[in-house]
């Protein structure tokens, strides 16, 4: 504690008895100290402290904003986040009391708070299970109360309140903290220390979210039938027994009266308005009212999302300028001049058959959009996106480094998390101490664990090679599709066959993936179940690593194909490569592959976030208006209005039952294609940052007002995706060296301005060092030597009324009159050379870079490690200044009876 008057001390009370006595664990927000010591040790020391000590609670500041993260805003008696709330609006929360009572936020007393919602039909056949639930429930001491539906008698809604005492006993078995806030001032007269922690009002000192997750905490652990796996809400809820479970909302979202001049009805009002709405989407979050609302877990999404697009902002403005800078140059692009000049260049057919001669000039318009990517600042930008990836995940620890403390998550550890019912009743027979704990709890023994997870990296290898089964397919159709296009009768699909297979390819793909992904689903929960993970954040983890594993292969398999392996492997006129001996590989355009892959890239991260903004939104708005408008036509239009919250809560959509993995996933993935393939398509930033712009207030429009509300429950940081994202960034330097060196044509172009052009060995690479390199970079092939099934139909008359003898293709071989016949030239090999050379050079180099970053810049900010040294300082010092006290008054009293001893200290 600050020992002077102006000390301000914020902490947290570790356990709670329900009369009223703590035991403390100081945890202090940013103007105080904070430990992890448990000072029920010392609690007779610091009460008898105390007594010379007065403590006045500071009242909280009020905020002008309507947007600030407090509750100066809300109507009085609404309050029911902390006890500095209670205390200050008790003077009219009996006025509230009768207003929530009738919108169902009571029970029928008007008394009882509701925290907990279950919903049930009475048809359903599981009424011995629910009646011993049910009655366990109330043998734990928690109240219970039952509505049916208005509109539909069917339904029942079991409404649960938990009193005082069952909050207090089970908040000190779960380790809640609450936080206080106090002043001290140390005056002539003497107070009791624990009469100014005596607790005004019960009912509000616990917010609405800590009630919920205690409730729930109660029905996870209540048997519902005789049986070692015969426990917990979950099991009824997958059986069918219960139809849904949720805490409530904290009454409607809307107001008829402005927020400004009425202030905000209750919490989810004053979110709706100041986070939820869509005019506000270009004001920061009030992530502490998210965190009050939804709990921390969600909050820390919210706020790694509006870093995340913060961050985006540098990214989108270098790719633009990247894109821009193509634009300029375009005209003075020395290749795309050549390609469009090159009337006479007569390029042999990319398919069998069907397939025509082309004039080079026929791919300007593809050349000149493969320059807007492909420029001499894509290097640049590649390795600006690598750094930029470092330099996003360090000072994203930063910034939770402060979020945690702010949110009093620094002590937060594994050990106080709960374990799985699922594993607990699985393993109940065999039990160890634990380590930290010492006490006894449910083991899975080593060998068990290992078989299951042979078993489950089994079943992940199979799917992973389902994925690449349906790569195969697709390029099938791509090598099959190119000669039917090709002798399409429509002269547009015909002229641009080798575009209308990628495009076509892209769109399936698209489809397949979107299909799989259901399949991946489902058996990457029954494969994470198999495991039986110990704790539910062990449970996210390896059900995270499943599905993005699965869907990031799922997703990218095609573009990673296309990026190496589309044109590699072909081979040249008269000696292709086929599959399974039977069709061609499938050749890159005239121009490259580039432009493939950047079609590939753009189609599918546009579809992608679309479906996506669809399904989040999109979905739940369709299925809450049709529920309301059944009941409109069954019901009348006015009936929704006088329905209590727990059915408005009941017709509102479920969050998805795997909490926010869906939602990280999606931003995960489009960081993947964000940074991973962005050499080859610099606009990926500018796409993601105007998608996440309109995410976040989508998401917090569907948490607020399309959403039931979900359990509130902690967390510290973003859990396994950082070490995704860190993974991410380490790929992305590799593949954007790939791209940049194989997929594009960067080195081919140096090698050729420093060696072979008109420039070679005078240290330049302009522009006019460029001229030649298309004819450069083309071979020659004898149109006689075709195969037979390869020999296309036309002779190439139409091009100079003679049939053609020869041909031009990518590639670097000798003529075919040379003594090895389309044998590597010189250049191949140097080419060659120099893209390993630039792999090598490139990843070092952006590697050591990254590697530098990490270590320059700190996981955590002075100021706050300052302040956590300060507040360990100060923790130390209040427990001297507790001993000493007690030593002194121990003295007093030896003297007064006449017992002093002469070795006394002090």
């Amino acid at each position: 504690m600050e020992a002077s008057s102006s000390g301000i001390t914020n902490g947290k009370t570790k356990a709670f008895h329900p009369e009223g006595g703590y035991q403390l664990d100081m945890q202090i927000l940013p103007d105080g100290p904070k430990s992890d010591v448990d000072f029920s040790e010392i609690l007779n020391a610091i009460q008898e402290m105390a007594k010379d000590v007065n403590i006045l609670f500071d009242e909280l500041e009020a905020v002008n904003s309507p947007c600030k993260d407090d509750d100066s805003l809300l109507h009085p008696g609404n309050l029911t986040s902390t006890s500095d709330d209670a205390s200050r609006l008790e003077a009219g929360g009996e006025t509230v009391r009768e207003k929530t009572k009738s919108n169902g936020l009571y029970f029928r007393d008007g008394k009882c708070r509701i925290d907990y919602i279950l919903v049930y039909r009475k048809s359903n056949p599981q009424t011995e299970k629910r009646e011993v639930f049910e009655r366990n429930i109330r043998a734990e001491g928690l109240q219970m109360e039952k509505e049916s539906s208005l509109i539909n008698s069917d339904i029942i809604f079991v409404k649960l309140h938990a009193p005082w005492e069952v909050l207090g006993r089970y908040a000190e078995q779960m380790n809640v903290r609450m936080p206080f806030r106090r002043k001290i001032y140390y005056l002539p007269r003497r107070y009791k220390f624990m009469s100014s922690f005596i607790i005004h009002n019960k009912d509000t000192f616990f917010n609405n979210a800590t009630r919920s997750r205690i409730v729930h905490h109660i029905l996870q652990r209540i048997k519902y039938e005789e049986g070692k796996n015969k426990i917990g809400l979950n099991r009824l809820l997958t059986n069918g027994s219960y139809e849904a479970a949720f805490p409530l909302h904290e009454g409607g979202y809307r107001s008829k009266n402005s927020i400004r001049t009425h202030g905000a009805e209750n919490h989810r009002h004053l979110l709706y308005e100041c986070w939820a709405s869509w005019g506000v989407w270009y004001k920061y979050q009030p992530l502490d009212l998210v965190r009050r609302y939804f709990g921390e877990k969600i909050g820390l999404y919210f706020a790694w999302l509006g870093w995340y697009t913060g961050m985006l902002f540098p990214a989108a403005f270098i790719g633009l300028f990247v894109f821009l800078y193509g634009v300029i140059t375009l005209d003075h692009c020395q290749v795309s001049k050549e390609v469009c000049q090159a009337t006479d260049i007569i390029m042999c057919p990319v398919c069998d058959k069907y397939c025509p001669f082309m004039r080079l000039s026929d791919s300007c318009v593809y050349a000149k959009v493969t320059h807007l990517f492909d420029n001499g600042a894509t290097v640049f930008f590649a390795v600006f996106m690598a750094v930029w990836a470092t330099v996003f995940l360090e000072f994203w620890k930063r910034r939770r480094a402060v979020i945690a403390y702010d949110w009093d998550l620094i002590d937060w550890e594994e050990e106080e998390e709960e374990i799985r019912p699922q594993f607990e009743a699985k393993y109940s027979k065999k039990e160890r101490m634990n380590p930290i704990s010492g006490k006894p709890e449910p083991y899975q023994a080593f060998t068990d664990k290992c078989s299951r997870l042979i078993v489950s990296a089994s079943g992940i290898f199979f799917m992973i090679c389902v994925v690449i089964a349906a790569v195969f397919g697709i390029v099938i159709y791509r090598v099959v599709t190119v000669s039917t296009f090709a002798a399409f009768k429509w002269a547009l699909i015909r002229n641009n066959s080798q575009v209308a297979t990628t495009g076509t390819a892209v769109c399936i793909n698209f489809c397949i993936i979107m299909l799989l992904n259901v399949l991946y689903e489902k058996v990457a929960l029954f494969l994470t179940n198999l495991e039986q993970p110990r704790t539910e954040s062990e449970w996210e983890n390896s059900f995270t690593l499943k599905m993005f594993l699965f869907q990031f292969v799922n997703l990218n398999s095609s573009t990673f194909y296309i990026a190496f392996f589309l044109g590699r492997f072909a081979g040249h006129p008269g000696a292709y490569l086929r599959l399974i001996n039977r069709w061609r590989l499938e050749e890159c355009h005239p121009s490259g592959c580039l432009i493939d892959l950047c079609m590939q890239m753009g189609i599918i991260m546009v579809l992608k976030q679309t479906w996506n903004n669809f399904m989040e939104l999109g979905y739940p708005l369709i299925q809450n208006w049709w529920t309301r408008r059944k009941v409109r036509l069954e019901h009348g239009p006015e009936r929704k209005i006088r329905f209590p919250q727990w059915e408005k809560d009941y017709n509102l959509q479920p969050m998805n039952a795997y909490g926010l993995f869906d939602e990280y996933l999606e931003m995960i993935l489009q960081f993947g294609f964000t940074t991973i393939f962005v050499a080859a398509f610099p606009l990926a930033p500018l796409l993601a940052l105007l998608n996440n712009v309109i995410e976040i207030r989508l998401d917090a429009y569907k948490f607020v007002t399309q959403w039931r509300r979900p359990l509130a429950s902690r967390a510290k940081d973003i859990g396994i995706w950082y070490g995704i994202l860190e993974g991410i960034g380490i790929l992305s330097v590799i593949t954007n060296a790939f791209v940049i060196a194989i997929t594009s044509d960067f080195i081919p172009r140096l090698v050729y301005a420093y060696k072979y052009g008109p420039c070679a060995g005078q240290g330049e690479a302009g522009q006019k060092c460029m001229v030649g390199y298309v004819n450069a970079s083309l071979s020659v092939f004898r149109i006689a030597d075709f195969e037979n099934r390869s020999e296309p139909e036309s002779d190439g008359s139409e091009f100079s009324g003679t049939p053609l003898k020869y041909c031009r293709y990518r590639d670097y071989r000798d003529p075919p009159h040379s003594l090895v016949p389309y044998g590597y030239t010189l250049q191949f090999w140097h080419v060659l050379a120099a893209r390993l050379a630039f792999i090598i050079v490139f990843e070092h180099l952006v590697f050591c870079i990254k590697h530098l970053i990490s270590y320059l810049i700190p996981d955590l900010p002075k100021d706050l490690r300052d302040r956590m040294r300060r507040e360990k300082y100060l923790i130390q010092e209040m427990m001297y200044e507790a001993e000493l006290e007690r030593l002194q008054k121990e003295r007093k009293e030896r003297k007064k009876n006449g017992k002093a001893h002469h070795n006394e200290w002090p």
